[in-house]
């Protein structure tokens, strides 16, 4: 007979499923005890197995949807069919273990990092888990009904119960990858209505409006943060804890403090992590994503020189042919194609944030050696200024206080300076005293002590310094009291004392504490 193969075929001597029971419940006790245990997603301290593993939840999550779908569509089957159907337990197990498996990788995936303070993606992974759990109990109940004499009822109904559970945990997901509204995004005003939804209107033909009239955040920046950004930082999925959906949280930024700051494009984390290589797993938008266009990244830096003002027109701000050429070029969402036009008027007005000072053929010829040694981590801080910006992010593994001693030739002329997560010691600070012009720094994660504030305190244009996760301690951060162009510092998880830094705030009273709560 075809099921004599079957470890639970239906037959005289059906035996009671008590190791399957046993097995059962202790994996359900597993699977809700693992988001107490394991705590709050912090991606920062996971290991990069951690997130190898994660990202297979994508591939493993279709296996129970379509097991579970498979086995819904038999049992309906046999409920209306008058033939007798074969009772096997083998797809209800394989359907219990591949959604403990798809849960397993979406915990993994969850606490990988980037999914921290989301509360539709808390609210996933518990969908998943009381899932992954009635379907494992659901495989228990079917172990009990083998026996001839059993009724189905109670199975059938965990069953269903299961499957929508699935569904509801499914569309939290979906929410997650593709946003809320993704199912109903383009449904008939009859289906809107039955779901409570509000109608969608019509839309009516609308002049063009002028490029000069323009508002360019509304009608230019939040198009290009929508068409590249917003994906990976929105409501339920904000990486970093990081939105972009909104200019206050653009403006507020995430885990590494403000996201952009308002007249000086250059030490903003978006634009800084856009002009990382693109081979840094700091690269912003991540590989697998379309990369951001020059001609974007130009519009973006270009509005927040200009202030970052949410309210201005293109009117308001001086713009040059660049720019305006850049404009023209957005190739934009059927959204922003529909609801702007491309301006092509005419204006004299040229952009009045150029570094005045030049580089010289010498220091031309300093950088591209260095560039050398160091690719993709030195570059000018735009074409017009002398002013150089280094990145060590790209080198962490290799980067130490020997190897950047080889920058010293052109050090003077640093204007932003990254050393994060390096092995560059008080030794490399020490190194900086002739850099003058420097106004942001960041040391985080490094062996830098209180020595390296000596030369810091006497960086009279330092606006923005990095101290995370450093050995700095109260000795150390009250010789940087006296810095006059000091707006923010960060003292995460450092020796600092609340004490300090109120002295601090108190010396300081424009200076923003970043410390991480």
């Amino acid at each position: 007979m075809s099921t004599e193969t079957d470890l639970d075929a239906a037959g005289s001597k059906h035996r009671k499923p008590w190791g399957i029971t046993l097995i059962g419940l202790i994996t359900i006790g597993g699977l809700i005890a693992m988001p107490y245990l394991a705590g709050e997603p912090d991606g920062e301290k996971m290991p990069d197995i951690v997130r190898f593993l994660g990202h297979f939840h994508p591939v493993l999550l279709h296996l129970p949807i379509g097991i579970f779908s498979l086995i819904l569509f038999q049992e309906l089957l046999a409920m209306v069919s008058r033939k007798k159907p074969q009772r096997t337990i083998f797809p209800m197990f394989f359907g219990a273990a591949s959604a403990v498996l798809a849960v397993l990788a979406g915990f993994l995936l969850y606490h990988g990092g980037g999914f921290e303070g989301s509360e539709l993606a808390h609210d996933h992974l518990w969908g998943g888990l009381i899932f992954a759990c009635a379907a494992v109990f659901t495989f228990i109940v079917k172990s009990w009904s083998m026996a001839p004499s059993s009724s189905q009822a109670f199975y059938r109904v965990l069953l269903f119960s299961s499957v929508g559970i699935m569904g509801y945990a499914s569309h939290d997901g979906a929410s997650i990858t593709h946003g809320s509204d993704y199912l109903t995004q383009y449904a008939p005003n009859p289906i809107r209505e039955a779901l409570g939804l509000e109608p969608k209107i019509e839309k009516e033909e609308k002049a063009a409006k002028p490029l000069e009239e323009q508002i360019v955040y509304a009608d230019i920046i939040q198009p290009i943060l929508e068409m590249r950004c917003v994906e990976c930082h929105k409501e339920g999925k904000a990486k970093g804890k990081f939105r972009l959906d909104t200019y206050d949280l653009l403006l507020a930024g995430g885990k590494e403090g403000e996201g952009i700051e308002p007249g000086n494009a250059i030490d903003s984390n978006i634009i800084f992590r856009i002009d990382l290589p693109e081979d840094d797993d700091e690269h912003m938008p991540p590989e697998g994503k379309k990369d951001i266009e020059d001609h974007e990244v130009a519009i973006l830096k270009w509005w927040i020189n200009q202030g970052a003002d949410p309210a201005k027109t293109v009117g308001d701000l001086e713009i040059t042919d660049e720019i305006r050429d850049a404009i023209g070029n957005l190739k934009m969402t059927e959204k922003f194609v529909e609801d702007h036009a491309h301006g092509e008027g005419s204006s004299d007005a040229e952009a009045a944030n150029a570094d005045s000072s030049q580089p010289s053929d010498d220091l031309k010829k300093s950088v591209d050696a260095l560039a050398v040694k160091f690719p993709g981590a030195i570059t000018f801080e735009s074409q017009e200024s002398a002013g150089l910006t280094f990145t060590g992010v790209s080198m962490r593994k290799t980067l130490n206080d020997d190897i950047f001693a080889e920058v010293g030739p052109v050090i003077a002329q640093l204007v932003s300076l990254d050393l994060s997560a390096t092995g560059v010691t008080d030794r490399t600070v020490a190194l900086l005293e002739p850099a003058e012009n420097l106004r942001m720094i960041r040391l985080s994660e490094t062996q830098i002590t209180d020595a390296a504030m000596d030369t810091l305190a006497k960086l009279q244009n330092l606006e923005s310094i990095n101290l995370y996760g450093t050995k700095v301690t109260d000795a150390g951060v009250k010789k940087l009291s006296e810095l006059p162009n000091l707006k923010r510092l960060y003292l995460w998880q450092t020796d600092v004392s609340d004490a300090a830094m109120e002295e601090l705030k108190k010396a300081n009273p424009d200076l923003e504490i970043v410390t991480g709560i």
